[in-house]
């Protein structure tokens, strides 16, 4: 099975878009972990325990595991044997080298750490993106138009009368023999997510930037997901992990994540 029916076959399962991003600020977690001698594992630990069925995928964004050293990566690989198996995970660490270096980047997140997923930045081209690419049961989610305000710096020059990321999408079509390919689009350009869509109409999409970003939930589901309503990964971190900063925090994240999780399949009820 290719990475994108794979996807597919999750989110029908679960009757879920909904992916946790389980980017753990340790400054942030409730002072009813922080005692335990792991508190970021403690946390995430709950966070699953309480979300595990409302979810088709995790998002981990390395940053906040790097930044603990040593420890960090521990504290990554025992989270990851805590998420039930039939869940994707995403490895968010924008990699992306020359060829060499990217295949032990991707020997690292696919192999030891088993991801499902990552994400990969191809400003460098085919030979950085490939060792990525190479099972085709686990996927590459590929930086296309990202939420972040720079990315205006660079992905919406004009080459050839078109914005640089329709360029990448087409690179990114040309490099998906395996079916294992997706677009990373964010969530705070409805307009270009909707002709995005439509460059790509059977690719996975990572949607991130609802919620604290300011991205639209409506419009994410509407223009994001496939011709069927699915293969939209629509990610939200803050808003669940942080629902409550007391005792009662995973009690909260499970109420945060039925909430979207319900107004996700509403607005594909009414659009699919």
């Amino acid at each position: 099975m290719n990475f994108t029916e794979r996807l597919r076959v999750t989110q029908q399962k679960r009757n879920s878009l909904l992916c946790v991003g389980l980017d753990t600020d340790l400054r942030k977690i409730p002072r009813s972990v922080r005692g335990s001698p792991d508190p970021v594992l403690q946390f995430n630990k709950q966070i699953i325990r309480a979300t595990r069925d409302l979810v088709c995928a995790y998002k981990i964004n390395l940053a906040f595991y790097e930044a603990m050293g040593g420890h960090g990566w521990r504290t990554l690989h025992r989270t990851l044997s805590h998420i039930p198996e039939d869940v994707i995970t995403i490895g968010d660490a924008k990699r992306g080298d020359i060829g060499h270096s990217s295949g032990f980047y991707a020997f690292a997140l696919l192999e030891e750490y088993r991801f499902s997923a990552c994400t990969v930045n191809p400003y460098m081209g085919m030979d950085s993106v490939a060792p990525f690419l190479k099972n085709t049961s686990q996927g590459a989610f590929i930086l296309a138009l990202t939420s972040n305000p720079g990315a205006r710096d660079f992905q919406h020059l004009k080459i050839r009368g078109a914005p640089l990321y329709e360029h990448v999408i087409r690179a990114v079509q040309r490099w998906n023999t395996k079916q294992n390919c997706g677009l990373v689009v964010g969530a705070t350009r409805p307009k270009d997510l909707r002709r995005i869509r439509a460059l790509a109409p059977h690719m996975p999409f990572l949607i991130p930037g609802v919620g604290a970003q300011g991205g639209d939930l409506q419009l994410a589901v509407r223009y994001g997901c496939d011709a069927h309503g699915e293969l939209a990964v629509i990610n939200s971190s803050r808003g669940i992990l942080y629902a409550s900063g007391r005792g009662d925090f995973a009690e909260a994240a499970r109420t945060a994540a039925i909430t979207m999780r319900d107004e996700i399949n509403a607005h594909r009820d009414r659009f699919f």
